[in-house]
């Protein structure tokens, strides 16, 4: 061919979700392949891939024409909705359609940026559309249109009879764009475009606008046409067999050059425009400068000073704030204020020679804002920690130098690339400093960052499993072939490769090949858009200006259509703003401790050197301390038993694939069982607090300096080097450590021995300035639990109210310590958990069914002045907020336990405070007011008749309000049974599985649920969910176990288990061997019943609820009126006795007490 022949205009990438399968990398490949000179991308309403495919297009040769596909409303100049409906035509059809703008110019990107961002911050009902009033001239200056195709403005009013609409529109887009407006012709073999076309080019020629010729791909070949056609019912909620839904043909792949030639061989001159479109645009978006607001700069300043202007407030805000450092904290031991000060003029240089002074003085006003308003923000996150300047301007709160921290690790300056301070803040309060940021730079200047979620292996094969109408159970099964591993995503292909029971049924099922094959083509395929956990970048100007914007319908922030690369790529700077719940507790555990004490407690100034908190550290008492919560991180710590805070820094460091292997050499050598050893000797400075065991990154760093006379910058670059582990690199730079090592004086052997050494612990070693901020985070929460154990629960327990399960583990938790976690109370509770008298009070807020709305209400009600009885409770609260369904579960809870004693006569008369609370509110409403009502609030009477709650329902439904049993549980009467027959606590039981390797036992447990499932083989088996008096458990039966005990495996049962176990990551994996209801068991021990009663009268009723013939003995001791002598009497012969009788005894009328042992 001589020339190009024809130039791709109307390409969709995978950037147009669910919808476009081609990946750029693909697309680029498959251009370069035709020989194709320049490529056009127009994706669905978004420019998201448009910087990343101009610069890897750039890369490869290809002039990237950075288009889109834009739906646009023209509803401004057409009838009113009646007119239309009178033609006959279906507005909501018709109404948006897309064109294809492609920009021109670096005005026309612009241009074409503001409209696609308008269309996305300003569409209505969560759809992308930009309207016709917007797109004035001057909008659409350095823009082309192309009409848009079969599916767009245009073509579906011509296919549907309604010409002259379809003409006014491309008689307006006429006027609007000129000698700039094309119609778009495609050949796809779809009816319509064939009865378009005719009509389409007679207005071409009329009107004498050019034709143009265009192929609009979706996917890469004519075989991925049924991969394709899943992925639109996937997008649709709809399946494959449907009829009525958007289909598109087998020729939607992406045509080569002589196909389009030969396709449009009758309209050369629709092929010779695509090249006079390519030739008309001179522009493509490329990278940017970092681009930040100045933050010193006065008015009428030239760029040039404002930048010297921010050097100059930068250097005096960190002298004056190392200086208040020294005052207030001191220098580190060996080291001098002379050595402070000398590393901050270092680092000042280094910041103002790359020009970043005006980045660190955006960070630190906004921490600065953050701490001045009470908002928690953490000692530091990632490499930052190690700049003195940020610990001096209060952007850090560890001191770098008495931890060795490096600079170098933060700021290389021997390699130009902007800092990255990650700030925690308070998780409750973090949108409160964007909120500032916002307001301090203007909303437009401040913006999220998209990312892109994927059609994963499992996610695939279940979307194309349900598109394919296959059942739902044999997908399923499929899927979980596929190994789960979140750090190490397995793909379909390399499943097949290494699970040999998924190749197997591909190998016998045709529809399962199908399965994979569709499942192999769309995964990876972008599914959706979200934003960024913590990301936000600020501009110095609109960021319209700088990057296209998108709205995510959960945040009312716009957000970067380009992903954190490419955004950054476009001069964007991102700020992370991370929200870390252990700042929260932290904060709130301080407050309370505050309010009960002298106010002046500052876990800033908590010792460092605290003995009873590396106590705590090493038995390994640390459930809810940061970072050494795990099964593994607690063996670890009881096994170095810390006594330094440099050993936390080091475990925290350690405890990751690959490190973790070193924690046993480390904690040897620590404990003095293993000699230490360091690679040279000169190295032992540097090694000394880590036992001669290179742990750290800024480790591998020194040794590089020391031995072979690198820079720290040139350290970093090295360290760098090998992370990333590329032969040419590492050979540049083995050769440069031997040459200086040499120099120093080592072999050539020892040389290459410790680059090796060196190479293997880049990859694997940690920051340690990350490691040792969250080592001090670590460090402030244990000191919380060993010195104030009350405020600490309740500070944890709050920020996990909505994790029914950890709120358990930190009851067992606490109750170990002593500490008691009582029911929630409506006159000593608040919404979250907090701390009286010795005691935590459960939180109302964590009540199921009431939540924390409803919570902060009863304690605005309760005000200073608790509840007196039902009836005042009644006419304070709102009865549009506090309902039927509230009552029940605060009853149950336990929540009136001190207005009402009796949960059974509270429950009865919820309907009367529903109706009190009613007619007060009523009354209100209607302006009628009584004087004496909060003195004398109407009295609630509550039922003296109504029959009592055996000791299981109250449990039972008090379980059910909270989560777990609180108060009591079900099998504490069979405490002494349970010693008898050797049954362990459950919490005792793991600890021993974990602890010391025990594989069997005997627990007991209450069944919570039971769910039958299927194995792999398709036999029987049931995961058990359990719990006793420590904790819940699940336990898993096999179908042998199933057929043997079913009827003692249901819920509601209380059974003793005879198990195997084996620990695991998360926990440990029971299998039943032996079920035994606990009464059956009972029944085989001798045991005894004792009833306290108030008078011989109830003696022959409750003689009547015995069964006799088991070997169980029982005794009345009658309480006579008070003062008199008691006395017992011994009932012959033997009885069947359980909870359920003693529970139903306790209930009848006389009777005081009854114990079951």
């Amino acid at each position: 061919m001589a020339g190009p022949g024809f130039i791709h205009l109307h390409v969709h990438s995978a950037y147009s979700l669910l919808e476009g399968a081609l990946p750029l990398s693909k697309l680029l490949d498959l251009a370069k392949a035709d020989k194709q000179p320049a490529l056009g991308i127009a994706d669905t309403n978004n420019l998201f891939g448009a910087l990343e495919f101009s610069e890897k297009a750039a890369g490869k040769g290809i002039q990237p024409l950075i288009g889109v596909e834009l739906a646009v409303d023209f509803s401004a100049m057409e009838d009113s909705q009646d007119r239309m409906q009178e033609r006959g035509h279906d507005r909501g059809r018709f109404g948006k359609g897309g064109l294809v703008l492609l920009a021109t110019s670096e005005n026309g990107f612009a241009n074409l940026s503001s409209l696609v961002s308008r269309a996305h911050l300003e569409g209505e009902n969560g759809r992308a559309a930009a309207k016709l009033g917007w797109m004035h001239q001057e909008a659409l200056d350095g823009i082309i249109c192309l009409s848009g195709g079969p599916e767009g403005a245009i073509d579906p009013w011509f296919a549907n009879n309604a010409d002259a609409i379809a003409l006014a529109r491309l008689d307006r887009l006429r006027e609007l764009f000129g000698d700039r407006l094309y119609i778009e012709l495609q050949r796809h073999g779809r009816p319509q475009e064939t009865l378009n076309e005719a009509k389409l080019i007679d207005y071409a020629y009329a009107r004498g606008v050019p034709l143009v010729a265009t192929n609009e791909p979706f996917y890469p070949a004519p075989i991925d046409h049924e991969a394709h056609d899943a992925l639109l019912a996937i997008a649709g909620g709809t399946v494959v067999a449907q009829t009525e839904r958007r289909k598109l043909t087998n020729q939607h792949y992406f045509k080569t050059r002589e196909e389009m030639q030969k396709l449009f061989a009758d309209l050369p001159e629709a092929l010779d425009n695509t090249i006079e479109i390519a030739q008309r645009i001179g522009y493509r978006p490329k990278k940017r400068n970092p681009v930040l607001p100045t933050f010193a700069a006065s008015p009428g300043q030239s760029a040039e000073e404002a930048v010297t202007a921010e050097a100059q407030a930068l250097a005096h805000m960190a002298r004056t704030g190392l200086e208040e450092r020294l005052r207030v904290v001191g220098v580190a031991p060996g080291k001098t204020e002379e050595i402070y000060r000398e590393r901050l003029e270092y680092e000042l240089g280094i910041i103002e020679r790359m020009k970043y002074p005006g980045y660190f003085l955006i960070v630190a006003d906004f921490i600065q804002w953050a701490k001045a308003h009470d908002i928690p923000v953490g000692p530091g996150r990632g490499s930052g920690a190690g700049s003195l300047v940020a610990y001096a301007t209060t952007i850090t709160d560890l001191d770098p130098l008495a931890y060795n921290l490096l600079f170098e690790r933060f700021l290389n300056p021997e390699r130009v690339s902007m800092p990255d301070f990650d700030i925690d803040f308070c998780q409750d309060r973090r949108e409160e400093v964007i909120r500032y940021v916002q307001q301090k730079y203007g909303e437009a200047q401040v913006a999220q960052i998209i990312t892109f979620g994927t059609l994963q292996a499992r996610a695939v094969l279940r979307d194309v499993g349900r598109v394919l109408q296959m059942p739902y159970g044999q997908v399923d099964r499929i899927a979980k072939l596929v190994p789960a591993n979140p750090a190490d995503p397995w793909t379909l292909e390399r499943s097949l490769k290494e699970v040999p029971q998924l190749q197997q049924l591909a190998d016998e099922d045709e529809q399962v090949r199908d399965l994979l094959a569709i499942g192999q083509k769309l995964e990876g395929l972008y599914r959706h858009a979200s934003t960024h956990a913590a990301g936000i970048v600020i501009g110095d100007r609109p960021l319209q200006e700088l990057a296209p914007l998108y709205r995510d319908p959960r945040s009312d922030m716009p957000v970067s259509q380009y992903n954190m690369k490419w955004s950054e790529t476009a001069g964007l700077v991102k700020f992370d703003f991370l929200g870390l719940k252990t700042l929260t507790t932290i904060k709130r555990a301080v407050d309370m401790i505050n309010r009960s004490g002298d106010g002046k407690f500052r876990i800033e100034d908590i010792p460092i050197t605290d003995e009873k908190t590396y106590k705590l550290y090493s038995i390994g008492d640390t459930a809810g301390v940061f970072q050494v919560e795990g099964a593994g991180m607690r063996r670890a710590l009881v096994d170095m038993k810390p006594d330094r805070f440099e050993d936390i820094i080091a475990l925290v460091a350690l405890y990751r694939p690959g490190p973790m292997e070193n924690i046993p050499l480390f904690n040897a050598r620590k404990r003095g069982d293993e000699d230490i050893e360091y690679p040279h000797e000169a190295l032992s400075e540097v090694l000394d607090e880590t036992y001669g065991i290179i742990v750290y990154q800024e480790q591998v760093m020194q040794i590089a300096q020391i031995l072979s006379g690198y820079s720290l910058g040139e350290a970093d670059m090295l360290r760098r080097a090998m992370g990333k582990k590329i032969k040419a690199e590492m050979d540049a730079q083995r050769a440069r450590f031997q040459e200086g090592a040499i120099k120093y004086g080592l072999k050539k052997g020892l040389a290459d021995t410790i680059f090796d050494l060196l190479a293997k612990f880049a990859n694997y070693g940690f920051n340690k300035s990350h490691a040792a901020t969250y080592a001090l985070v670590s460090y402030q929460t244990a000191f919380l639990k060993a010195h104030y154990p009350h405020e600490f629960f309740a500070a944890t327990m709050t920020l996990d109210m909505g994790n029914t399960d950890k709120l358990n583990e930190f009851r067992q938790d606490a109750k170990k310590h002593g500490i008691e976690i009582v029911p929630p109370c409506v006159n000593r509770s608040d919404a979250v958990f907090n701390t009286h008298d010795g005691k935590v009070f459960y939180a109302i807020g964590a009540v199921k069914g009431v939540g924390q709305a409803v919570a902060e209400h009863i304690m605005a009600a309760r005000g200073d002045k608790p509840f007196a009885d039902l009836g005042d409770f009644a006419t304070r609260v709102d009865a549009r907020i506090i309902n039927r369904r509230t009552l029940e579960a605060l009853i149950n809870a336990g929540a009136f336990d001190q207005l009402v004693p009796r949960r059974e006569q509270a429950f009865a008369a919820i309907d009367a405070i529903v109706a009190t609370a009613q007619r007060t509110n009523a009354n209100a409403a209607d302006g009628i007011m009584d004087m004496f009502a909060a003195d004398r609030p109407e009295p609630i009477i509550l039922n003296q008749a109504v029959t009592n709650w055996p000791p299981a329902e109250r449990l039972s439904r008090e379980h059910g309000a909270i989560g777990f049993h609180l108060s009591g549980h079900p099998l504490d009467q069979y405490a002494e049974l349970f010693d008898r027959l050797r049954v362990t606590p459950y919490s005792d039981f793991e600890r021993a599985v974990k602890d010391a390797d025990a594989r069997a036992g005997r627990i007991a447990g209450t069944i919570a649920s039971r769910n039958d499932r299927r194995t792999k083989k398709g036999t029987p088996m049931a995961i058990l969910t359990l719990s006793d008096a420590s904790g819940g458990y699940e336990v898993i039966a096999f179908s042998e176990q199933i057929s043997q005990y079913s009827d003692v495996l249901q819920p509601g049962k209380s059974v003793i288990l005879t198990v195997e176990a084996d620990e695991r990551p998360d926990g440990i994996s029971i299998r039943l061997n032996k079920a035994e209801p606990i009464e059956g068991a009972a029944e085989k021990v001798g045991r005894r019943l004792t009833v306290f009663a108030g008078s011989e009268k109830c003696l022959a009723p409750i003689h009547s609820q015995l069964k006799p013939g088991g070997e169980g003995q029982v005794s009345f001791i009658v309480i006579r009126d008070a003062g008199a002598k008691e006395y017992e009497i011994e009932l012959k012969g033997g009885y069947r006795l359980s909870a359920e009788i003693a529970g139903s005894i306790k209930a009848m009328e006389g009777v005081v007490d009854v114990r079951l042992n």
